[in-house]
């Protein structure tokens, strides 16, 4: 679905933020790109839509290098949601999460039907808040909006930069949980980027770890946590955690 062939990012300053990336993210694959800060893992997930350019290297969706698509028509095709939402606040709820299919030329009656089915599926009521404004709802519930509106002119690629960091710990939790259950159901192919390996081993199918500019390992979570490649990953991942990925009630999450 998404490959990466030896992309390299270097700054006009010589700052050489990415080293050589090589790496597959399978269809209907949720993976996670962890790291301390400074690593790179924002600037690889930026790729995929064209926020930011290589240098070197290629980037290809089903084997189409995404250099020879026009930027604003690829940016289209796949969700996004960040860490600080980016609600229009002046629009309702309902508006903010058609705009997308209206700029497609959805027809009306369309959007609008896909506008209850996404509140429903990321759990609130359309009846209730679909004519509300963004100031209206908490931070958890405008970041569900934000993802049901990634979803919404049903994109086969999802990239989600830190959604759920700003977030108190039960509302993070929670929307987790909401994230794994609503991959099952939709089975899309979502770049995730944290920098909180217990999320990352919570909701991920594959974990790519990120150290300077460079993946350091990749597999899925029992895989890292049973078989860290050096000691930094295994420092990453931190003790505590051997535990709770291998015996743990999420394990078929994992799978």
């Amino acid at each position: 679905m998404i490959t990466f062939e030896n992309v390299r990012k270097v700054y006009p300053d010589g700052f050489e933020a990415l080293k050589g990336i090589h790496m597959t993210v399978a269809k209907g694959e949720l993976v996670t790109l962890i790291g301390p800060s400074g690593c790179g893992k924002t600037t690889t997930m930026k790729m995929v839509n064209r926020l930011i350019e290589p240098t070197e290297g290629k980037i290809l969706i089903n084997g189409e290098d995404i250099a020879h698509k026009n930027p604003v028509e690829l940016r289209r095709e796949i969700g996004y949601v960040i860490q600080q939402i980016g609600l229009l606040p002046h629009m309702t709820i309902s508006k903010n999460v058609s705009l997308i299919p209206k700029l497609k030329g959805w027809a009306k009656e369309k959007y609008q039907k896909r506008v209850d089915e996404l509140l429903d599926l990321v759990g609130l009521d359309p009846t209730v808040y679909r004519d509300r404004y963004p100031a209206e709802l908490s931070g958890g519930q405008q970041q569900r909006v934000g993802v049901a509106r990634a979803l919404a002119a049903e994109p086969p690629i999802i990239l989600m930069d830190e959604p759920f960091s700003a977030l108190d710990p039960i509302t993070r939790e929670q929307l987790q949980d909401e994230l794994i259950r609503l991959q099952q159901e939709i089975q899309k192919t979502i770049v995730f980027v944290t920098h909180d390996i217990r999320e990352a081993l919570k909701i991920s199918t594959k974990i790519a770890i990120m150290k300077d500019g460079e993946i350091v390992q990749t597999g899925e979570p029992n895989q890292i946590v049973k078989e860290p490649k050096n000691e930094f990953v295994k420092s990453f991942i931190g003790d505590e955690h051997s535990g709770s990925v291998c015996d743990g009630s999420r394990m078929s999450s994992y799978k």
